[in-house]
């Protein structure tokens, strides 16, 4: 996830007509996506977490495959969900350490469940075991293929 400090953004190349700043009572699905590379999604308070919904009903439900920004009251606490909600980047709240953000980020690299990249659980998203690996896990379910096929 990208972090961003509460600084002038210089970086940004991208139109006008290509960002969506979206109020945090809008419903997504109403919304025409078409030409959009980046939508903002607002927190007007810490407390206030409709922004999550917004991002994975974007990502899971409508399939935007853009940026999706959080801005707003953006505390270092709501990193690892807003990650975990579809967000590729956030704007921290001034008062808020970047080092301790980037910290935050790397204590989880992976987490078991899905989420609104993957639905998949972790240990579904691993390669398919080989045939003996099966074959040993089928020993505890039907111990008498494993005996068969090792006879």
């Amino acid at each position: 996830m990208k972090l961003i400090t509460n600084q002038p953004i210089t970086e940004d190349q991208l139109e006008p007509t290509q960002v969506l700043i979206l109020a945090n009572d809008v419903d997504p699905c109403k919304l025409a996506l078409d030409g959009i590379a980046r939508i903002e999604l607002n927190f007007p308070k810490f407390t206030d977490g409709r922004a999550f919904s917004q991002s994975f009903l974007l990502r899971r439900r409508l399939g935007f495959s853009g940026e999706l920004r959080a801005v707003g009251d953006v505390l270092i606490d709501q990193l690892l969900q807003m990650k975990r909600s579809g967000f590729d980047s956030a704007v921290l709240r001034a008062d808020q350490n970047p080092d301790f953000a980037h910290r935050q980020l790397a204590r989880y690299p992976a987490f078991y469940q899905g989420d609104a990249g993957s639905a998949a659980p972790r240990f579904a998203q691993h390669e398919q075991p080989t045939s003996d690996d099966q074959l040993r896990t089928e020993l505890k379910v039907c111990p008498a293929k494993y005996q068969e096929a090792h006879a």
